[in-house]
């Protein structure tokens, strides 16, 4: 029933818990899960578990903002990961001005690198942004313009928490929106007001685990098992049931990624 588009390994396997989190998951009826890459170290775990679990976890690949300043440009270890038929997206990616990694220009020059490697290998961009907007929209626009593929979009912005005016200008750049834990937040009035704006075959679920708990877990290690709670708070404000909302998120994501 529902698909975690976005979820990270690394925690759960420090803690030596995949297992538990995987047994958690299926009894919550989440039974599809991307893992999500952003280094070196985090793309070969998403990677080697994925394949530990074909029937149920994909992932993604890419060089993620952290790794912005001073990077060489070095793309020989990313490039044979892309060709595999288990990585379906390139990211985690983005901008990030929030957190001081780097300047403005060394962030956009990796990011523009997992771009050009998306629209070569042909796989979506799995898309961070926080207090970047303009420089967001103008990578994505670019992106869209060079996008290979015009039966499927070309990047999600996963994690959302900007208002209705930014997710229209994301969907006209031909992108899908990924909603989280924190549209269940108290503060977070103006992304469920976005949510609800989403048309349906636009629209992607996931827990960002082991980040962001939703209620009533927030506070609280995240996993995807908790995925059905997302589902509950987008249901109510497009007015549907969380079980539609989990087989149409489920849907979207498998168009999405080709899968």
């Amino acid at each position: 029933m529902y698909f975690d588009s976005h979820f990270h390994l690394d925690h759960f396997a420090l803690k030596e818990c995949i297992p538990e989190m995987l047994g958690n998951a299926k009894e919550a009826g989440v039974n599809q899960m991307l893992a999500i890459g952003g280094s070196d170290p985090a793309n070969q775990l998403a990677f080697e578990t994925a394949k530990q679990h074909p029937e149920h976890m994909w992932c993604s690949a890419g060089y993620d903002r952290d790794l912005a300043p001073g990077w060489d440009g070095d793309l020989s270890r990313l490039r044979p990961l892309l060709g595999e038929e288990k990585v379906v997206a390139v990211g985690e990616c983005g901008i990030d001005y929030f957190h001081n990694i780097g300047t403005p220009e060394e962030q956009k020059r990796l990011f523009g690198s997992m771009i050009e490697l998306a629209c070569e290998f042909k796989k979506p961009v799995v898309v961070h942004s926080r207090e970047a907007d303009e420089d967001t929209l103008n990578m994505l626009t670019e992106l869209s313009r060079n996008w290979p593929d015009s039966s499927r979009c070309c990047a999600v912005l996963h994690c959302f928490t900007g208002d209705v005016d930014f997710a229209k200008k994301i969907l006209n750049l031909n992108l899908m929106i990924s909603f989280s834990g924190i549209v269940s937040f108290n503060n977070a009035a103006s992304i469920r007001e976005a949510a609800a704006i989403v048309p349906a075959d636009r629209i992607l679920i996931e827990t960002d685990s082991p980040y962001l708990a939703p209620v009533p877990h927030r506070g609280k290690r995240n996993e995807p098992a908790f995925v059905p709670h997302v589902a509950e708070v987008l249901a109510k404000v497009r007015d549907c049931t969380p079980e539609e909302i989990g087989n149409q998120c489920t849907q979207n994501t498998c168009h999405f990624l080709s899968i």
